[in-house]
């Protein structure tokens, strides 16, 4: 918006680097140009203001296809007044001369020419197709169609209007629709999922099988591995049990020779003892042959009285005395008067 300083019969209009300015006096163009600077009569002046930057305009609008479905556009237009004299007049872009805004709202004129402009070439192109060939080929068509049909429009050159750009951001059906036409994907989608996942447990599956097959392996090695462990040790104790039985025959056969050899040697000692004694008994007996019975009598009763106890008192009476003396023939009958007084202590 260009400034307007008030003065006395005369104002002062100072433009901007992205507006151009015209100066119109008695219906021919006095001054003109971008970021123009100048005093004016406000009586017999008219002013223009069109700006010459490069500027956005959304576009949404719906359209309907080959087989009657809504499809509901969403656009962006770039562009601008190549040539401002021009667009001043086909446009009208005259300003108040008090505080330099517009009159009239000729953005929106413009606005509404290219949108229907822009619409119309967006419906002739999705006009030809069905819902379904149109959401398979996308945004690309549909801009192609506008950009080409707004680059190629006389009412636009004839405004002085360039358009720059032309931007498509999203075809879409009604939402009913649409969640119909993104089932199947979804669908399929979820059954590459599954399948994904149905491959991950199998996956995990034959992985917990070959570990159940390597657990399983391992056990048969141990149990094998134990068979011969308990296998060695049998053979081991039943080799133990050999040697320790023929240790213990050894033992025995070694205790028996010995046995014997001390049986032998105590026979031997015996049968010796035994032959001596005899010899001595024989000589003794040879000796005692001549003797006379009551000589054998007294080394009988010196032998018997080495053989018994030790007596302190011995009480003879002659009933004890009279046989023995008569043997050893004493000679002299024994006096029955003899009795108890002719006892006496030993």
């Amino acid at each position: 918006m260009a400034d307007i300083t008030r003065y006395p019969f005369r104002r002062h209009l100072r433009g901007n680097a992205t507006t151009h300015i015209q100066v119109v006096r008695r219906g021919k163009v006095a001054k003109q140009g971008v970021g123009a600077s100048f005093w004016f009569r406000p009586l017999s002046t008219v002013l223009t203001e069109v700006p010459v930057d490069d500027r956005e305009l959304p576009l949404f609008f719906h359209a309907w296809t080959a087989d009657f479905q809504d499809l509901t556009v969403q656009a962006t237009v770039s562009f601008r007044f190549a040539d401002p004299a021009l667009v001043a007049r086909r446009v009208d872009f005259s300003i108040d001369q008090v505080d330099g805004v517009w009159r009239s709202n000729p953005l929106d004129q413009v606005a509404g020419l290219l949108t229907e402009t822009a619409q119309q070439y967006a419906l002739d192109q999705i006009a030809g197709s069905t819902l379904t060939e149109a959401m398979r080929a996308g945004v690309g068509p549909v801009r192609d169609a506008i950009a080409a049909g707004l680059g190629a429009d006389e009412r636009l050159e004839d405004t002085g209007i360039a358009v720059i750009g032309v931007r498509v951001v999203a075809l879409r059906p009604e939402p009913e629709l649409e969640k119909a036409l993104l089932t199947p994907t979804r669908e399929q989608v979820q059954i590459e999922a599954d399948r994904a996942m149905y491959e991950r447990r199998a996956v995990a599956v034959e992985r917990e099988r070959a570990i159940g097959e390597n657990e399983l392996q391992t056990q048969i090695e141990l149990a094998r591995r134990e068979q011969q462990l308990v296998a060695q040790r049998g053979t081991n104790a039943q080799r133990e049990a050999t040697e320790r039985a023929a240790a213990d025959r050894i033992a025995v056969e070694s205790e028996a020779d010995r046995v014997r050899a001390m049986a032998d040697a105590h026979a031997e000692a015996e049968r010796t003892t035994g032959l001596a004694l005899a010899e001595a008994d024989a000589a003794r007996l040879e000796a005692y042959r001549d003797l006379p019975e009551h000589v054998l009598l007294g080394l009988a009763l010196k032998e018997l009285a080495s053989q018994l106890p030790q007596i302190d008192h011995l009480v003879l009476t002659p009933d004890l005395l009279a046989p023995v003396l008569a043997r050893i023939g004493v000679g002299r009958p024994v006096s029955a008067g003899v009795g108890p007084a002719a006892a006496g202590e030993s």
